[in-house]
């Protein structure tokens, strides 16, 4: 599992043995969630975590992708990309993330904005009543926020809900 904490700075629940009742105590009331990600190999960890939660408390999930032109231009302010192309990229990729939902059974939707990705993230849980919020971590630590800024810093700080930070995983689990 990978190494997740919530903005309370509490560990999630146990996870129910395979076949249990569903939960009746905190969190069963959650049946929205919202992961928000880039759609890269690099928030497959907190993807993988969504779903999983997603199915155990019966919930839907909205993923949740933010373009940002910022990220997309070169010194001298030309784009490298457009803003076109990434978000025809990221739907592909989300419908596949769909495709895994309806085979897992369970309801997921996407929405692709553009803008500043942590008032969108924000914004979204919003404006879709999100019940809790899932969102990745690089993992650059106490200096690399410092210098880079964190969308997951700042959803923590601002959101409407709970907020669950995944941070990768590190290697193989055994």
């Amino acid at each position: 599992m990978a190494l997740a904490t919530t903005r309370t700075g509490q560990a999630p629940a146990p996870r129910p043995e395979p076949g249990a009742p569903a939960a009746s105590g905190p969190g069963s009331h959650m049946k929205k969630l919202l992961l928000a990600t880039d759609l890269t190999d690099a928030s497959a960890s907190a993807t993988d975590e969504a779903f999983e939660l997603a199915s155990r408390l019966d919930a839907s999930l909205l993923v949740v992708s933010i373009i940002d032109p910022g990220s997309l231009l070169l010194p001298g302010g030309r784009f490298r990309v457009r803003v076109d192309q990434v978000r025809e990229r990221r739907e592909q990729l989300a419908q596949e993330l769909v495709e895994r939902g309806r085979a897992a059974g369970i309801e997921v939707s996407f929405l692709i904005w553009t803008g500043d990705p942590g008032d969108m993230i924000i914004e979204a849980a919003e404006a879709e009543h999100a019940d809790m919020i899932l969102v990745g971590s690089h993992g650059r630590g106490a200096v690399g926020r410092l210098f880079l800024g964190s969308v997951s810093e700042h959803v923590v700080r601002n959101a409407p809900c709970p907020v669950l930070v995944v941070r990768p995983r590190e290697g193989p689990v055994n």
